[in-house]
């Protein structure tokens, strides 16, 4: 054996050609082809650098058995396959064994994998993306990706009813996570017996034990008692994992957790079972020495993995959609009409689904409950767990609906913020925004929402200010090719637009306007209505000003209020949250670069129970004080 130098300055091991074989594999020859997955994780992670060898290394035998023993059943040449069994790396730091994975199974070209893992635009990134066309979802931020799998056991066995079954590798360190024991309850109550879990018990995390370290036991008595079956295993032998994957097919009416002892950097002497080896990649030379104790002989062993069986699903056909009809001057609230929208367009929007985290009854979302059950899903007081659902949900062609109380979106903002990792067009509408509110006090104030959905990739934010521009802006969220916010008042609020009117993203609504207006007001949702008052008012005083619905915050309408700021003096911006991140910030986004004056009003202290007009004039949003704030910025402009 020769050595030579690859990339910079990295030492690899260079052998005679590979001789490669392809083969279903059986417990007797399943050894040689994880030691050729153990190869790829310490050359690939020794190239790059970084990476988590360890943490990768205790989940080889688990892994190499579920894809190389006929388990696991995917159409490789065809990932998103409907009837492809799903595979989720919950654990996303152990991504070198993923890439390894299907790089033994043919799908990956082994010099890829060394040369490019974490390397810039690679697919091989250091936790995985779905530009790696195999990686189910993004993954990395720990205790979300049962969660994604309990999603997709959802769409197999209640939307679609499709046989694939979801194996999902957690990490004993993520256990720690709320959101993964909201997982497993919820699979439980809805019995999901199609949802396999793999808790890798390495006993070590990051710095230190896990709180369970090895006490197998303590797992499964938790599980169990939340409705679980489990498997206790040794993680590393051969002919144990596999009679747990074969038990696990047989469980009926209950998810299965295998618990598997394993050993973190396992077959590597001086890393494994040891402390503060977690993300640290290899020297040259503790790579050679390393190759050395697996037994490396250079010998590339490609896998089967067995296609599933050929299933063709049964299509609901799409319908027309029924009009909107609301009569002008109506009151109706903007969360109940979003969820009249929903009932409305399902039959046009047959993929659709709808997750409620126990609040239908003041979103409104029971409507659509009542009229299409088998598309609706109870997350209970788990918000968390609800958007990672959606994000599974989505992740398999449903379009996903995810209503709550604005506020309580934002305990949920990590699994929010790694849904736009994963490409998933999941619609999200927040109800119970703002001090308008009243007397449920801050706790229940959505106050920070608009700043949460602007921040992500590619977002739209959306807020109506009547029935009308609810109805409309939910069948355009459907439409809308990512991430869609609906702030949906909790108020009724008078119907002032035309049934016919229309409400494209990235527009914006001018509802007054003359050729001598003074100042522009920007205005959306419940504080257009205050504008329109302050209009009403001005007006009887000489005051021209002009009024914008901003009912699109993301994309902003930047040409629109560009030419506003050629042709009035100021801005005055009302907005029922708070100044940072909200309507106001993006106004001035807009018009950076121009000379032009804007007054921002908002929540700027902390509130209170009281009504909504108590709290509009504490917090300076009222009607007066837009009145106010007009006189004010019209002064200094003269």
């Amino acid at each position: 054996m020769g050595m030579e130098i690859i990339g910079k300055g990295y030492f690899f091991m260079s052998f005679p050609r590979r001789r490669e074989s392809n083969k279903i594999m059986n417990i007797k020859n399943l050894s040689s082809i994880a030691i050729y997955i153990r190869y790829l994780i310490l050359a690939s992670t020794t190239h790059a650098g970084s990476g988590h060898p360890t943490s990768s290394l205790s989940a080889v035998e688990l892994m190499t058995t579920l894809f190389f023993n006929g388990i696991f059943r995917a159409d490789l040449k065809n990932p998103n396959y409907h009837n492809n069994d799903r595979l989720i790396f919950s654990k996303g730091h152990a991504s070198p064994l993923l890439y390894a994975l299907y790089t033994a199974a043919g799908m990956v070209d082994e010099r890829d994998i060394i040369e490019t893992l974490r390397t810039f635009k690679s697919p091989y990134q250091g936790h995985p993306l779905p530009d790696f066309p195999y990686a189910e979802a993004a993954t990395g931020s720990l205790g979300q990706g049962l969660s994604v799998g309990v999603g997709m056991a959802f769409n197999a066995k209640y939307l679609q009813k499709l046989p694939y079954k979801t194996y999902v590798l957690l990490g004993d360190s993520e256990i720690a996570e709320g959101s993964v024991w909201e997982a497993i309850q919820s699979a439980a109550y809805y019995k999901l017996d199609n949802l396999v879990g793999i808790l890798d018990m390495n006993r070590l995390g990051q710095h230190g034990e896990t709180m369970l370290g090895y006490d197998n036991e303590t797992y499964a008595k938790r599980l169990e008692a939340f409705g679980w079956e489990t498997r206790s295993i040794d993680g590393h032998s051969f002919s144990e994992i596999l009679s747990a994957y074969q038990d696990a097919q047989k469980i009926s009416g209950k998810p299965c957790m295998l618990i598997a002892k394993t050993v973190k950097g396992k077959g590597i002497s001086f890393f494994e079972n040891k402390d503060n080896w977690h993300g640290k990649a290899l020297s040259p030379k503790e790579y050679i020495d390393a190759l050395k104790e697996i037994g490396w002989q250079g010998k590339s062993i490609r896998g089967i993995v067995k296609k599933p069986r050929q299933i063709h699903p049964k299509k609901i056909k799409s319908k027309g959609i029924p009009t909107v009809s609301y009569r002008l001057d109506s009151l109706i609230a903007p969360r109940k009409a979003c969820a009249q929208a929903l009932v409305r367009l399902y039959s046009h929007y047959p993929d659709m689904v709808v997750l409620d985290g126990e609040v239908s009854n003041s979103t409104y979302t029971e409507l659509f409950e009542k009229k299409y059950p088998s598309r609706f899903f109870q997350m209970f007081i788990a918000e968390q767990h609800m958007v990672s659902v959606a994000l599974g949900l989505a992740r398999r062609g449903a379009i996903p609906f995810v209503a709550t109380f604005a506020a309580f979106l934002t305990r949920a903002h990590d699994q929010i913020r790694m849904a736009q990792y994963s490409w998933a067009y999941i619609k999200f509408i927040g109800t119970h925004a703002g001090v308008s509110i009243g007397q449920d006090g801050p706790s229940q104030m959505g106050l920070e929402d608009i700043a949460l959905f602007r921040s992500l990739f590619g977002s739209a934010v959306l807020y109506p200010a009547d029935a009308v521009s609810a109805e409309k802006l939910v069948e355009t969220a459907l439409k809308y090719k990512g991430i869609a916010y609906i702030r949906a008042t909790r108020a009724d609020l008078p119907v002032i637009y035309k049934n016919s009117e229309k409400f494209p993203i990235g527009k914006c609504k001018v509802v007054r306007k003359s050729e001598h207006d003074h100042i522009t007001i920007v205005a959306a949702g419940v504080t257009l209505h205050a504008a329109l008052e302050a209009y009403d008012e001005l007006q009887k005083g000489g005051v021209s000003v002009r009024i914008i619905d901003l009912y699109s915050i993301k994309p902003i309408d930047s040409e629109t209020l560009r030419e506003c700021a050629q042709e009035t003096k100021a801005f005055v911006v009302v907005e029922d949250h708070v100044p940072e991140g909200g309507i106001g910030e993006a106004v001035c986004g807009a018009l950076s670069g121009l000379p032009v004056r804007i007054c921002m009003l908002a929540v700027k202290k902390i509130p209170c129970s009281g009504t909504a007009q108590e709290l509009f004039e504490y917090e300076d949003i009222s009607v007066s004080a837009i009145v106010r704030a007009v006189k004010e910025c019209l002064g200094s402009a003269l």
